[in-house]
């Protein structure tokens, strides 16, 4: 907007916008983490910020089309501006909290502006969107609540994250949005404290039930500060999911895909069993399925008179789905790509018609292949689980070309202090 002016020659990498310092009034909120504002009519998309702001922004990133930039510095705060909540997350930063420098409240407004405003752009809807606190995360300010997380080894063995956008590693002595269970594993193996080889990946995995943790160090289960290379050595956990009166259990690597929110499995296996209705003696597809998570609640509510088909193409979350379904014989696993399986380009037999679909696409979506094969066995209702509201707004609106309108919505804060939300839609024919 007004007063550019650079940073220091001898700090100002080669491409000219990058190092810019221009002093802009904050627009609204966009999909991605950031809000948008404007430079001599050039977009630039700008985090660490909120609406309303001015502040003085680093460009980060140049192009033709857009820029984007760091808020450095805040000139005119917002109401809404808070301490953040883990600073190593701000500027030139790790690139996992963007937004905890956002009260709570506000970062579930931003969320529903942001799911709402792709619904309107990408689907041609007018949703009401409300964004879900999970249980227990106002009272701990929306931290310890990662239950699973992934850290990298920089150039002098310091366990730490990313920097945004980069492959350039910021060494950490914390990570506050970690379980109390997660921290603890971390202490007890040092995790913060030596020194690792450059380059290695450190999964920590504590169950949110209160099994036993585990951490793998590149794919290695570690125990006791060395690698565990016993040919039995655990690389599973257990994980502990109440939906409704029931409890379920489930096996699943610790490398494998899982819901990394302590309360996520269940607030999702909750919100699908509410959308789906009553199902008994029905057919149900499940899609993306995973180890599991959807598949077990649903097959209790068809009943063993009714059918769950479950399709997943990652061949370690069939294996560990095997395990928890064993015994459900109205539970029909099938591994390969989605859209191949329902297509019938596999050795399996054909996949039915179905009373209802549920889906959990990765952030990708679905797309319009598996959406036409959705449609083409006529459920009366479609269940979908999304974690990116724009692949949701593209499917949705692939539904309503296929005669499926959206009744139903909600979202929940699952990933507090960023910007990721999930959101469960209702579409039926």
């Amino acid at each position: 907007m007004t007063r550019p002016r650079r940073s220091s020659p001898r700090s100002r990498p080669v491409d000219p916008e990058v190092g810019l310092e221009l002093e802009l009034e904050i627009g609204p909120v966009a999909h991605g983490g950031h809000c948008v504002a404007r430079h001599e009519g050039r977009v630039v998309f700008v985090r660490h910020t909120l609406p309303g702001e001015t502040v003085r922004a680093r460009v980060t990133e140049g192009g033709k089309k857009f820029w984007r930039a760091d808020a450095v510095e805040v000139l005119e705060p917002s109401a809404d501006r808070v301490e953040p909540a883990w600073p190593a997350s701000g500027p030139g930063g790790v690139g996992g909290a963007e937004l905890s420098h956002v009260a709570l409240p506000a970062q579930r407004r931003w969320k529903a502006a942001v799911l709402a405003e792709q619904l309107r752009r990408l689907a041609g809807l007018e949703p009401d969107v409300t964004v879900e606190a999970a249980p227990g995360d106002d009272e701990r300010g929306g931290l310890a609540y990662r239950t699973r997380i992934e850290l990298v080894t920089d150039a002098d063995g310091r366990a730490g994250m990313r920097r945004f956008r980069s492959h350039d590693v910021v060494p950490l002595d914390a990570m506050p949005l970690a379980t109390p269970e997660v921290l603890t594993l971390a202490a007890t193996e040092g995790v913060f404290t030596r020194r690792w080889r450059p380059g290695q990946r450190l999964e920590l995995v504590a169950p949110a039930g209160g099994a036993d943790a585990l951490m793998l160090v590149d794919g290695t289960p570690w125990r006791r500060g060395r690698p565990d290379f016993r040919p039995n050595a655990r690389r599973a956990v257990t994980e502990t999911v109440q939906v409704g009166d029931a409890e379920h259990r489930y096996r699943v690597a610790a490398d494998g895909f899982w819901q990394v929110h302590r309360g996520a499995p269940g607030v999702l296996a909750g919100a699908v069993l509410d959308a789906v209705g009553d199902v008994s003696d029905a057919t149900v597809l499940d899609l993306y399925s995973g180890a599991g998570l959807f598949t077990l609640p649903l097959a209790a509510a068809v009943g063993e008179r009714g059918r769950v088909v479950a399709i997943e193409g990652d061949e370690q979350a069939v294996k560990d789905a095997r395990r928890n379904v064993h015994g459900l014989h109205h539970v029909d696993l099938r591994l390969g790509a989605v859209d191949r399986v329902l297509a019938g380009r596999t050795d399996d037999d054909p996949v039915p018609a179905a009373d209802v679909v549920v889906l959990d696409p990765p952030r990708a979506g679905a797309g319009r292949a598996v959406v036409d094969a959705m449609a083409g066995r006529e459920p009366g209702r479609i269940v979908y689980v999304a974690c990116d509201p724009a692949a949701l707004a593209r499917d949705v609106g692939l539904l309503g070309e296929r005669g499926y309108t959206l009744t139903g919505l909600r979202a929940f804060d699952l990933f507090p202090h960023t910007h990721h939300v999930e959101a469960v839609a209702v579409l039926d024919r």
